[in-house]
């Protein structure tokens, strides 16, 4: 009798456990704790345009400042991004690594890399996913302006 009741009991915790688990997500980019979680990139502590001091380059880091903020903010699932060589604008042929926004929250865009050129840092991570946070985003803008 003693068997019979460790196998139910055995038999009902498995069976609890596959509940626990949930649904079974194949991509393996998704939130998941048997696959992993998407990764979040923070923006940093502070601005690039705050280095400038009261230089005469910090009015023009400002104005930078604020059109990355409201690209960044107008961003919405379907958009098409450049990640490597012009963040902010259309993806064109100096685009060296696109990618696709896939979800948004506040303060955080969630890009998927879609396509990246041999050159470029993106190319061996193509269809992965990451959460961006907006000042990440702005920064990447404001670096490749040479903020």
């Amino acid at each position: 009798m003693r068997r019979m009741w460790t196998a139910a009991g055995a038999l009902a915790l498995v069976l609890s456990g596959c509940t626990a688990i949930g649904p079974f997500r194949p991509n393996p980019n998704d939130e998941d704790p048997i696959y992993a979680t998407i990764p979040v990139v923070k923006a940093p502590p502070k601005d690039r345009c705050q280095a400038h001091g009261k230089s005469s380059a910090r009015s023009a880091c400002d104005e930078a400042l604020y059109l990355a903020t409201e690209y960044t903010r107008r961003l919405s699932v379907g958009d098409e991004v450049c990640l490597e060589g012009g963040y902010g604008e259309e993806p064109g042929a100096a685009c060296k690594a696109r990618a696709a926004v896939i979800d948004t929250s506040p303060n955080q865009v969630k890009l998927e890399v879609r396509g990246a050129k041999p050159d470029s840092r993106w190319f061996n991570v193509e269809m992965r996913h990451a959460w961006y946070e907006e000042g990440a985003l702005v920064d990447l803008y404001l670096s490749e302006r040479g903020y």
